[in-house]
């Protein structure tokens, strides 16, 4: 059962957010952030993940701390459902088209934190989405999640499209990467028997 519940509350935002590896792409999503909520329920749905999540913040700022925050329980519920990794197919990779955008993703779950974000956003804001939260979305996850994540616009004009592609290639990658080998399920994916 690859399952995580996780509860993150700071003096700027509390989160609550549960998640099944093995799902069926169902999820609630309630973060403070329209956007983000639409990103995160695109998110489940491509990478079959069952999903919930309620936040609140400090969203009369803006919505950084809630965005960022969020990236970090998220990447905190794969590294708990994840467990000691075994079986992991470790590595998933996606190129997939959103209308005119065109975006590549890459994961690889090494026990190391790295992020590659090359995302030409031509807009600051999609909405009251400040389209520079996806970045930091993503590095929130990469740090507690201990995983290299790497994002390529190939092409794009419509920041909306480019950040829906960004998320639903992600969860693609994250999908393939965290897949369960059935002939190497009692194995860790590296040389060095751990990650």
């Amino acid at each position: 059962m690859r399952k995580a519940e996780i509860e993150r509350k700071t003096a700027e935002t509390e989160i609550r957010l549960t998640i099944d590896l093995d799902g069926s792409g169902k999820s609630d999503i309630s973060s403070g952030c329209g956007f983000l909520d639409h990103m995160l329920t695109l998110f489940a749905a491509h990478g079959r993940f069952d999903l919930t999540v309620e936040g609140k913040g400090d969203t009369w700022v803006d919505y950084h701390h809630l965005v960022e925050d969020t990236g970090i329980v998220l990447g905190e519920a794969f590294k708990k459902a994840l467990g000691d990794k075994r079986g992991i197919h470790r590595y998933g990779d996606t190129v997939l088209a959103m209308d005119e955008a065109l975006i590549l993703t890459a994961v690889d779950f090494s026990g190391r934190t790295f992020l590659d974000y090359r995302m030409e956003l031509p807009t600051e804001k999609v909405g009251d989405f400040d389209t520079e939260l996806g970045e930091e979305f993503w590095y929130g996850f990469a740090r507690k999640a201990e995983c290299a994540l790497h994002f390529q616009m190939l092409a794009g004009k419509n920041s909306h499209h480019i950040l829906e592609g960004s998320f639903k290639s992600m969860a693609r990658s994250l999908k393939e990467a965290v897949h369960i080998e059935e002939e190497y399920k009692e194995e860790i994916p590296s040389t060095k028997g751990v990650l």
